[in-house]
């Protein structure tokens, strides 16, 4: 799935890995995210299928960057990709909650840390969708004539929004359940 999000990012623009990387951090990382190391291999496999070329910039103060470009070919194989309805609902896997299942033996307390603990990654990553990713989204929209792409990045992230809002309720109750055990 890596060599999609790679491929959209570049059907908009060329980019460097570390560019795509980037990208990747303010927009899709509700939903898609990957390794530096990841983003390098994949993109070393797309150019090897054709599906992107690269040049080399040369930089004054810093190394080379690459930069990668989309093919036609990638672009083909991107829309068909995208043409193609989704079937099914993807399995999730939630460390935590595999985690909790198996933690009633546990000290109440210990239980209590690690729920609080995700609530504050959570909510850290709700602020983010609130402001810094929405940011991104405006001012990319506003720089560009991309109204409609504009509006499904927009309905992306408000689902990473309303994800995490979800998150935070569903970890509020349980830590309230919790604290119940030891009242």
């Amino acid at each position: 799935m890596l060599k999609y999000a790679l491929l959209g990012f570049l059907n908009y623009l060329s980019a460097s890995g570390y560019d795509l990387k980037q990208l990747m951090d303010v927009s899709t990382s509700n939903f898609w995210h990957a390794k530096q190391s990841q983003i390098y291999t994949t993109l070393k496999k797309l150019e090897g299928e054709g599906m992107v070329v690269s040049h080399v910039e040369p930089q004054e103060s810093r190394p080379n960057r690459r930069v990668y470009q989309i093919t036609e070919a990638g672009q083909a194989h991107l829309r068909e990709w995208l043409d193609q309805p989704l079937m099914v609902i993807e399995p999730r896997k939630e460390t935590l909650l595999l985690k909790l299942f198996f933690s009633a033996q546990l000290d109440p307390q210990a239980i209590l840390t690690q729920l609080r603990l995700q609530r504050n990654l959570h909510q850290a990553d709700l602020e983010k969708y609130q402001t810094a990713t929405r940011d991104v989204i405006s001012q990319f929209a506003a720089s560009t004539d991309m109204a409609d792409d504009a509006q499904l990045w927009e309905a992306a992230r408000r689902f990473g929004e309303l994800y995490e809002e979800m998150f935070i309720r569903w970890l509020d109750e349980t830590i309230a359940l919790v604290e119940g055990w030891e009242a």
